[in-house]
Protein backbone atom coordinates (compact mmCIF):
# COMPACT_ATOMS: atom_id res chain seq x y z
CA UNK A 1 0.00 0.00 0.00
CA UNK A 2 1.18 3.52 -1.26
CA UNK A 3 -0.07 6.95 -0.91
CA UNK A 4 1.04 9.98 -3.02
CA UNK A 5 1.25 13.22 -0.42
CA UNK A 6 1.57 16.95 -1.30
CA UNK A 7 3.14 18.92 1.46
CA UNK A 8 5.23 22.18 0.83
CA UNK A 9 4.19 22.62 -2.56
CA UNK A 10 6.11 18.86 -3.66
CA UNK A 11 4.65 15.42 -4.07
CA UNK A 12 6.07 12.27 -2.58
CA UNK A 13 5.73 8.97 -3.10
CA UNK A 14 5.43 7.40 0.82
CA UNK A 15 4.68 3.73 2.08
CA UNK A 16 4.57 2.88 5.52
CA UNK A 17 7.95 2.72 7.39
CA UNK A 18 9.80 5.48 5.24
CA UNK A 19 11.97 8.16 6.29
CA UNK A 20 11.92 11.89 4.12
CA UNK A 21 13.12 14.83 4.20
CA UNK A 22 9.88 17.75 3.65
CA UNK A 23 9.74 21.78 3.69
CA UNK A 24 10.20 22.52 7.10
CA UNK A 25 6.65 22.15 9.28
CA UNK A 26 5.50 24.00 12.22
CA UNK A 27 5.68 21.12 14.25
CA UNK A 28 7.59 19.55 17.84
CA UNK A 29 10.36 16.30 17.46
CA UNK A 30 8.29 13.25 18.45
CA UNK A 31 4.96 14.50 17.93
CA UNK A 32 2.61 12.93 15.20
CA UNK A 33 1.46 15.01 12.18
CA UNK A 34 -1.51 14.28 9.83
CA UNK A 35 -0.78 14.89 6.28
CA UNK A 36 -4.49 15.20 4.55
CA UNK A 37 -3.29 16.46 1.05
CA UNK A 38 -3.67 12.66 -0.60
CA UNK A 39 -3.52 12.92 -4.51
CA UNK A 40 -3.92 9.34 -4.68
CA UNK A 41 -3.66 6.08 -2.86
CA UNK A 42 -3.20 2.35 -4.23
CA UNK A 43 -4.51 -0.32 -1.57
CA UNK A 44 -4.59 -3.90 -3.10
CA UNK A 45 -3.68 -2.91 -6.52
CA UNK A 46 -7.17 -0.50 -6.44
CA UNK A 47 -5.54 2.92 -7.47
CA UNK A 48 -7.87 6.13 -6.09
CA UNK A 49 -7.43 9.20 -7.54
CA UNK A 50 -8.58 12.30 -6.08
CA UNK A 51 -10.30 15.17 -7.52
CA UNK A 52 -7.97 17.09 -6.78
CA UNK A 53 -7.74 14.94 -2.98
CA UNK A 54 -9.21 12.03 -2.11
CA UNK A 55 -11.62 12.47 0.45
CA UNK A 56 -11.81 10.88 3.79
CA UNK A 57 -7.44 9.76 3.73
CA UNK A 58 -4.40 11.16 5.58
CA UNK A 59 -1.39 9.94 6.36
CA UNK A 60 0.13 10.49 9.50
CA UNK A 61 3.96 10.58 10.56
CA UNK A 62 6.28 10.93 13.39
CA UNK A 63 8.52 14.17 13.14
CA UNK A 64 12.12 12.78 14.10
CA UNK A 65 14.30 16.09 13.17
CA UNK A 66 14.44 19.57 12.47
CA UNK A 67 17.34 21.18 10.88
CA UNK A 68 18.86 22.86 8.09
CA UNK A 69 20.02 21.61 5.04
CA UNK A 70 23.74 22.14 3.80
CA UNK A 71 25.02 25.47 2.94
CA UNK A 72 24.89 26.52 -0.72
CA UNK A 73 27.00 29.75 -1.79
CA UNK A 74 25.20 32.08 -4.47
CA UNK A 75 27.99 33.89 -6.23
CA UNK A 76 26.79 36.72 -8.70
CA UNK A 77 29.98 38.16 -10.29
CA UNK A 78 30.38 40.53 -13.60
CA UNK A 79 33.33 40.57 -15.03
CA UNK A 80 35.42 44.20 -15.77
CA UNK A 81 32.87 45.40 -13.31
CA UNK A 82 34.75 44.93 -10.20
CA UNK A 83 30.90 43.59 -9.48
CA UNK A 84 31.08 40.39 -7.03
CA UNK A 85 28.44 39.77 -4.61
CA UNK A 86 28.61 36.40 -2.22
CA UNK A 87 25.63 35.02 -0.31
CA UNK A 88 24.69 31.66 1.74
CA UNK A 89 21.62 29.78 2.39
CA UNK A 90 20.66 26.86 4.66
CA UNK A 91 17.09 25.37 3.45
CA UNK A 92 15.36 24.63 6.56
CA UNK A 93 13.71 20.97 6.51
CA UNK A 94 11.77 19.00 8.89
CA UNK A 95 12.64 14.60 8.45
CA UNK A 96 9.24 12.53 8.49
CA UNK A 97 9.14 8.85 9.10
CA UNK A 98 5.69 7.74 8.08
CA UNK A 99 3.68 5.81 10.51
CA UNK A 100 0.47 4.95 9.16
CA UNK A 101 -1.81 5.37 5.64
CA UNK A 102 -5.37 5.68 6.30
CA UNK A 103 -8.24 5.42 3.08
Amino acid sequence: MYAIIQTGGKQYRVQEGDVLFVEKLNAEVDTNVELTEVIAVNKDGNLVVGTPIVDGAKVVAKVLKQGKARKVVVFKYKPKKDSRKKKGHRQPYTKLQIEKIEA
